[in-house]
Parts: C-alpha cells; sequence; structure tokens
C-alpha cells in the first residue's frame, strides 16, 4: 500500500514515545521516591544513633561521678569528645539542670546555656527532635542522667542535617545508576514493542488504520458472497453476514481453527488448505456452495487465505428443471422430423399404389409408441414423473441408449415434492446414460415404487461401474466422473440427488449393478 502525502506519524512511533514518556515519568518518580524514603531513613537512624550515644553517656558512672565535683567539665569534656569522635556524631553536650553546659565540641562554649528544647527529658523521659543549635539544624536527642531517683543532669545528642545530608549524597551514585539501567530496559523494551508493532500495523498512522477499518468493514460486510478470512495457521479471522447464513458460524467463531468449527470435513480441509481453488462444489446441510480460495500474502510473506462461497442451490435447481425442459424439447423437434421422415415415406408409398405397405409402415411405428405411452401412463399416475419418464425414453433412444422400465414399476402417489422428484429420477438418469455412452451395450433399467408414504427409486447402468474406493467418494461436493475443467455445475446432479433425498430423510446408497456398471439406489419413508 502507498504511503499518502503529509500523514501523521506512524501509530508504532506515536506508541513509542508515550512509553518513552511514561517510562521517564515513572523513572523521575521511582527517583523521587527512592531519594525520599533514603533520607527518611537516613534521619531515623540519626535519631536512633543519637538516642543510643545519649543513653550510654547517661549512663557511664564517670559521668555521674563528675556531676559530684566542684568542675564537672574537666573530666566530662575530654570524655565527651572521645564519645562524640569514636560514635560519629556532632556533639555530645551533658548539662545541669538549669541548662547549663559542661561539655560542648567547642570549649568556648563551656558554661553557656543550651540552645533547644528539652522536652520531657528534665522529667526522666528520653527526647529527641529536629532543631537548629549553635550548629546548625541537628537531629538531637536529650537523656535525662539519673541519681538516687532524681535527674541530676541532661546529655544531648545530636549529628547535623549537614552530615545526614553528605551520607544521602554518597548513596545517589548508586540510586543513579540503579535508575539508569531501569530507563535503559524501559526504552529498549518500549524500543522492541514499537518495533514489532511498527511490523503488525506496516508503518501507518492512526488515520489510516481507522479508514482502513471502516472501508474494509463496511465492504466485506456490504457484499452478497459469503466471505471468510482465515490465517496462515488455519484459524478464521473474519466472516461476513453472508457467511454467517451459508455456514451457521458468526463472530463468536472467530479465533477457532476452521476444523473446530463443526463444518463438513471436504469443505473444513478447502478452507483451511489456503491454496488456490476455482468453483469447487460443496454441499452443506441442504445447500450447493460454490468456493472459490486465494492465498493473501503480504510483503512476500504468506498471512493466511480469502475464501468467497456462493449459494448456487435454486440457480442448480433450476438449471437441472431447464436441462430436463430443453432435452425435452430436443427430443419433440427429433421426433418432429423423424416424423415428417416418416410422412413422407407414408405419402410417397401411397402415391405409388403400394398402400398395405404404407399402412404397415405407420401403424408399426405407432404401436411401438404406443405400447410404452399406455405402459407408462398405466403404471405411473404422476402426470410430471410420467412426461419425464416419456422424455427421457425418446432422448435415450435417440443416444443410441436402451431405457427399460421394471415391469414392477408402480407409481401410485408420491411422498415428495414433483419437482423433486424431477431432480432425483432425472439427474440419477442423466448420469447412467453418460456412463453408457462409450460402452459396447448401452443399458440403463428404471425401477421404481411410490406411494403417499413412500419412494423406492433405483437407477442402474451397464456402464464401467465404480471401484469401491469411488464409492466411498461419489457424494462428496458434487462428485463427478467428468473432467473438472467444464462449466462450474459440473457434478452437480448427484448434489443436488443428494441434497433432495436429505430433505426428506432419506438414504441413497451405490453398489455394483447386475448389468455391469453402477446402480444408485435411493429409499424414502418406509420402503419394504
Amino acid at each position: 500500500m502507498s504511503r499518502p502525502s503529509g500523514r501523521r506519524s506512524p501509530v508504532a512511533r506515536q506508541i513509542l514515545l508515550l512509553q518513552v514518556l511514561v517510562v521517564l515519568v515513572v523513572v523521575a518518580g521511582s527517583v523521587a521516591l527512592t531519594y525520599t524514603d533514603a533520607r527518611r531513613t537516613q534521619v531515623a537512624g540519626a535519631r536512633d544513633r543519637s538516642l543510643a550515644v545519649a543513653v550510654a553517656v547517661a549512663d557511664t558512672p564517670l559521668v555521674r561521678r563528675a556531676l559530684r565535683t566542684p568542675d564537672p567539665s574537666k573530666a566530662i569534656q575530654p570524655f565527651a569528645e572521645r564519645v562524640r569522635r569514636d560514635s560519629g556524631t556532632d556533639f555530645v553536650v551533658v548539662m545541669s539542670t538549669h541548662r547549663v553546659r559542661y561539655s560542648h565540641p567547642d570549649p568556648a562554649r563551656i558554661g553557656g546555656r543550651f540552645i533547644g528544647d528539652l522536652g520531657t527529658a528534665p522529667l526522666g523521659t528520653p527526647f529527641t527532635e529536629e532543631y537548629t543549635g549553635t550548629l546548625g539544624p541537628s537531629m538531637r536527642a536529650v537523656v535525662p542522667v539519673e541519681a538516687g531517683g532524681r535527674v541530676v543532669a541532661l546529655v544531648s545528642v545530636g549529628i547535623t542535617m549537614e552530615r545526614i545530608q553528605d551520607a544521602l549524597v554518597s548513596r545517589l551514585p548508586t540510586i543513579g545508576l540503579a535508575a539508569a539501567g531501569i530507563l535503559a530496559a524501559g526504552l529498549v523494551g518500549a524500543w522492541l514493542i514499537s518495533r514489532r508493532l511498527r511490523r503488525q500495523t506496516h508503518g501507518m498512522g492512526e488515520r489510516e488504520i481507522t479508514r482502513m477499518y471502516e472501508y474494509y468493514d463496511a465492504v466485506l460486510h456490504a457484499v452478497r458472497e459469503g466471505l471468510l478470512l482465515v490465517d496462515a495457521e488455519g484459524r478464521l479471522q473474519l466472516v461476513n453476514e453472508e457467511a454467517t447464513r451459508l455456514l451457521g458460524v458468526g463472530e463468536d467463531d472467530v479465533g477457532r481453527p476452521v476444523a473446530d468449527l463443526g463444518l463438513p470435513k471436504p469443505l473444513a480441509r478447502a478452507v483451511a488448505s489456503g491454496v488456490q481453488r476455482s468453483d469447487e462444489i460443496h454441499l452443506v446441510d441442504d445447500r450447493v456452495l460454490v468456493l472459490n480460495s486465494s492465498p493473501a500474502r503480504w510483503q512476500g510473506h504468506d498471512v493466511g487465505s480469502v475464501v468467497t462461497l456462493r449459494d448456487h442451490t435454486e440457480i442448480q435447481a433450476v438449471a437441472g428443471e431447464l436441462d430436463t425442459v430443453r432435452g425435452l424439447a430436443e427430443s419433440l423437434r427429433s421426433q418432429s422430423h423423424e416424423a415428417a421422415n416418416r410422412l413422407h415415406t407414408v405419402v410417397s408409398l401411397v402415391e405409388l399404389g403400394r398402400t398395405d405397405e404404407a399402412l404397415d409402415f405407420a401403424t408399426e411405428e405407432l404401436e411401438t409408441a404406443q405400447v410404452l405411452t399406455d405402459r407408462v401412463v398405466g403404471s405411473v399416475s404422476d402426470p410430471v414423473v410420467s412426461a419425464l419418464l416419456l422424455g427421457k425414453t425418446a432422448q435415450a433412444a435417440e443416444r443410441g441408449v436402451q431405457l427399460r422400465l421394471d415391469d414392477r414399476i408402480d407409481v401410485s402417489g408420491l411422498p415428495v415434492d414433483q419437482r423433486d422428484a424431477v431432480t432425483m429420477l432425472g439427474n440419477l438418469l442423466d448420469n447412467a446414460m453418460d456412463a453408457v455412452g462409450d460402452r459396447p451395450e448401452r443399458v440403463v433399467l428404471v425401477e421404481m415404487t411410490s406411494s403417499a408414504d413412500s419412494l423406492h427409486l433405483r437407477v442402474s447402468d451397464s456402464g464401467a461401474g465404480l471401484s469401491p474406493a469411488l464409492r466411498q467418494r461419489v457424494f462428496e461436493r458434487g462428485w463427478s466422473t467428468k473432467t473438472s475443467d467444464g462449466p462450474v455445475g459440473r457434478g452437480l446432479g448427484l448434489a443436488l440427488v443428494v441434497q433432495a433425498v436429505r430433505r426428506y430423510g432419506g438414504r441413497i446408497d451405490v453398489a455394483g449393478s447386475p448389468l455391469g456398471g453402477a446402480a444408485f439406489d435411493i429409499r424414502i419413508g418406509t420402503v419394504p
């Protein structure tokens, strides 16, 4: 498909850009959440460490002894600085209950007043807070020093927010590396998805896809032929309304293998084969369908096949009747010429004065025809069937075929429609006469008994017959022994016969004939 100028960006590219944007947003959000969580973890760790160090200092005997001396700072200051350095904190301040410092990282501030909230520490309960003091913002803990059941001093240990931030910054490379890995994986995944999507959409934009779907859907469902689209794996991908009517499949069957749709096996094989097929005849229930199939290719690759179906049931039924009428007309035309020739012969014999010979010649043919007519009319009460038999007898005589009627033929009624009776009898007779056309002995035998509730029809011939293997296939999709390069209707005779028999719940069989050829046997109703 050519690409129109001025169209929008392909869907695959738009999806790629959207996916990249989503990946960037997700990665950025993840980095922000990770950073926030890491900061919260660092602050919580600083709080816990400050509290632990403060508790340890408050419980040290050295601090309690120093508090009883006149100059507590002399012993406490060196100890507090050593603890500060060893614990990695920023200040360890020991103070009196009146906030007077006994220790400080800046010795000049010893003796000054402690800045900040003491919370519940003077009451004997440890206290933590984030506060900006002389060293800047810090996370600090204040713990009471108890002696004799009362609070005698306080210990404050803190870690500055600057140190916490430095520790957090040291973790940023790891966070950034993880974010870069996630971003790279996301971008590669987006690219692979875009590449696959581009291949599946053939690089088209969303307007092209929408327009194609709307137009194609309208066209596919507007055509009067049944249409099936089958993929390379033999799965149904599209079915229009006409195909639904003809085959009984629907939208619920889309995506299922053709073999699982409940179609007749020959039809299912033809639909799923994916090969070129032209005007194949198939029987589906009481319908005669003409199937055409063509492989579908895109850029050199097989993508499945397109199958069309046409309903030829009514057309072929009418065509069969028309063939019968045409045969009768041809027979009557031939008989009129033959009658004219005989009349000229009789006239000439009369003119020559040979009246006795003229009378014998005229009555001989008349008696033969009258005997056959009387026999048919006497045993076949249905006028349509009797007319068909008489016409086929004349037609057979013209083709050099001897059409025999069994002595026990008896048609007192019909359990089927006259049109279906003509279809069954006419097509079997036509096939039988075709089968004996090239044989030395050309004989066709008709056996028929019928009443209002049963029908038994048997047509035998002296043709070449059918092998056991062919007898298994004879009723498949309008089977025919004739060449397949003829018209579309080739082989529809048996198809129409089978269709008519099934319509009345009957049975049709084929076997060998005593005449040497094949015998087709139809039984409908309660046949003895």
